[in-house]
């Protein structure tokens, strides 16, 4: 990595529109804060850009002074520090535009999926967005984008039409099908490598309403349940999306009582469906364990974030994953004996999750991207609260003895949006096949030879 003793000179940034900061400016820590607070950002220069131009002139810069690059919208992915280099904050470039007759939306670099939702709502249109509503479209939708309604609808990556994207070497390109192709593959799960999305197009979906929400069982019936909503999950339709989740939950007024402070097994369902067909299709599940608290329900779409419950404030998270290729019975004791009753409620991993996939998430796309994870029928992650050195350093412990312990029932991959904190290179090739890989790495070269983006989740040109 190229790094700098001193900020190089930014004579060739007075043409960005937005902010441009050094350490020690007055709003340079604002600048530079993510979501994910694990990961401390201390790069030489920090841009606020306010559209496409400021995004090419920046690559400009950064290609004549050597200067690596890194991105940020809204910070939800941020697992890795950014010390030096130049950093291009695009959360000011929030525009989006709805064409309901095309059922499109045109989003640009920073803007949030809760702002997708809000100005495709009124058209009784939706996008297919994860958990929470707060993270960036962006950045999520380059990684894959698993959403809620994954096995109903597939991936994020799988809706997008076009991109609108700024390569190291300075230029503004449209990538699709027809016109860049192989930039189109590559931005469709290769996550930020080859170049700096200034917008997208996405397809939208007619839904306006689903029924979901979470069931909620006192953690010692963690095993009723889990076993149950494994059975379950081998016969539902491809529509129902639906998991499970140990929660030791911190007691802050953020979270409603009486889940605040609790320890609890929880199932999360999402369903695009009839509400009744829904109601008594999630039936043995409360019927499973005895249920203390009960929130499935019907919901507008725009209360998505309602079902799983995501802290909506920043933290220092720790966060990982791995794709699993079933959830035999043994499988399921092993995950118990990692994070179930029997590993005590304060034990340090605030959730450990198993998502039911398949469905339309194992379908091929209509046009081919790089997203690695079709052949799982289950995934696992996890978070952990780095709140101080000896819950940190607990934190990875259990992450590590988690991961272990399941990894014979897994594929040996990852999804790169959860992946945590990149490793060496075999580590983050995980995230993809090795032919995927081969792929993005070639890539790379032809987009960006000098591996200046080189940061967060890279690959290495070939």
């Amino acid at each position: 990595m190229t790094t700098h003793t001193h900020t190089p000179d930014l004579f060739a940034l007075s043409e960005i529109n937005g902010p441009v900061l050094r350490p020690g400016d007055p709003a340079y820590a604002d600048e530079v804060t993510g979501f994910n607070l694990a990961a401390l950002h201390t790069p030489d220069v920090v841009i606020g850009a306010t559209g496409p131009d400021d995004i090419v002139t920046a690559l400009r810069w950064a290609k004549a002074t050597g200067t690596p690059v890194a991105v940020q919208a809204t910070g939800h992915g941020a697992n890795f520090p950014i010390e030096h280099g130049l950093l291009i904050n695009t959360s000011r470039m929030t525009d989006v535009r709805v064409d309901p007759t095309t059922r499109t939306a045109t989003v640009a670099a920073g803007a949030k999926w809760s702002h997708v939702l809000a100005a495709a709502a009124p058209h009784g249109l939706a996008g297919l967005c994860g958990t929470s509503t707060d993270a960036g479209v962006i950045g999520y939708t380059l990684g894959g984008g698993l959403p809620v309604l994954g096995r109903a609808y597939g991936y994020a990556a799988d809706l997008v039409r076009s991109f609108q994207v700024a390569t190291p070497d300075g230029r503004l390109r449209e990538a699709d099908p027809q016109q860049e192709p192989e930039l189109f593959w590559a931005l469709r799960g290769g996550k930020g490598n080859v170049g700096v999305v200034t917008s997208l197009v996405t397809e939208l979906l007619p839904l306006s309403r689903l029924y979901g929400g979470g069931i909620h069982c006192p953690g010692e019936h963690a095993e009723a349940l889990l076993r149950a909503w494994a059975d379950w999950t081998r016969t539902v339709p491809d529509e129902m999306c639906s998991m499970f989740s140990m929660l030791r939950l911190p007691p802050i007024p953020q979270l409603p009582e009486p889940l605040r402070g609790g320890f609890w097994a929880r199932v999360a369902i999402a369903w695009p469906g009839d509400p009744a067909e829904g109601e008594a299709l999630i039936a043995p599940l409360r019927a499973a364990a005895p249920v203390a608290v009960d929130l499935v329900g019907e919901m507008d779409y725009t209360d998505l974030d309602r079902i799983h419950m995501e802290p909506q404030d920043p933290l220092p998270a720790r966060e990982c994953c791995t794709l699993l290729r079933d959830l035999p019975p043994d499988a399921i004791s092993a995950f118990l004996e990692q994070v179930g009753p029997a590993a005590g409620a304060d034990h340090p991993l605030l959730a450990a999750s198993l998502r039911h996939m398949g469905g339309a998430l194992a379908r091929p796309a209509l046009v081919e991207d790089a997203v690695c994870a079709r052949d799982a029928r289950y995934f696992m992650e996890s978070v952990g609260i780095l709140a101080a050195p000896p819950v940190a350093e607990a934190v990875e412990q259990a992450t590590t003895r988690l991961y272990a312990a399941m990894a014979p029932y897994g594929t040996g991959h990852t999804m790169v949006n959860i992946h945590g904190t990149p490793g060496d290179e075999q580590d983050r090739a995980r995230a993809w096949t090795p032919e995927v890989y081969t792929r993005l790495r070639h890539d790379k070269a032809t987009y960006d030879p000098s591996n200046l983006l080189r940061y967060g989740h890279a690959v290495t040109p070939t």
